[in-house]
């Protein structure tokens, strides 16, 4: 059976000093396989700034060298520092930008839905999305320093199963598909 894949998405859960990022190939609506997964080290760079940067041009290799049809993105969640959410942002936005500048659309994913769409709770651990996603993707091995990569991982395959029953979102224009899909909500 050597099928053309469908669809190449890549995954990125982004981060200020570790950006974790996971590369799939689907066939259909049944198969998956894993690409390529790993991590951007950015605890090197002690200027933020320096960081975005390291951040935007990896992400537009991955673009460049992968080839993806679409990319899935980890949202920021709140938190209580506001300094760490603003840098969290950035970080996010320059990983979109990355992927735009390439024409590449971009998808956002809530942690708690990602960790759901994998594992079946919100509230999972990184081990415990990590050890369904070794199940899911048929992986032999997944070492402890790839936690940060599965989270990425888990973004990408997270926006597969959303496609596959036709629940995606995240794409600029999701309102006026939820306008369409709910007359009756609208005031």
């Amino acid at each position: 059976m050597n099928q053309q894949p469908e669809k190449v998405i890549l995954g990125i859960d982004p981060g200020t000093n570790v950006l974790g990022y996971g590369v799939i190939r689907t066939f259909g609506k049944n198969r998956v396989e894993l690409v390529v997964m790993g991590i951007i080290e950015l605890s090197k760079y002690s200027d933020h700034y320096l960081k975005l940067k390291a951040i935007y041009e990896r992400i537009q290799q991955l673009v460049t060298e992968y080839l993806p049809d679409e990319v899935a993105i980890e949202s920021p969640f709140f938190g209580k520092n506001v300094q760490s959410m603003l840098k969290l942002g950035r970080a996010q936005g320059v990983a979109m930008a990355a992927a735009l500048s390439r024409s590449v659309p971009i998808f956002e994913y809530a942690p708690r839905k990602i960790k759901m769409a994998i594992t079946g709770q919100g509230n999972a651990s990184k081990e415990q999305v990590a050890s369904m996603l070794k199940s899911i993707l048929k992986m032999d091995e997944l070492t402890p320093s790839k936690l940060d990569a599965t989270d990425g991982l888990a973004a990408a395959v997270c926006h597969f199963f959303q496609q596959k029953v036709g629940m995606s979102s995240g794409k600029s224009g999701g309102w006026n598909e939820f306008i369409k899909n709910n007359p009756g909500r609208v005031m």
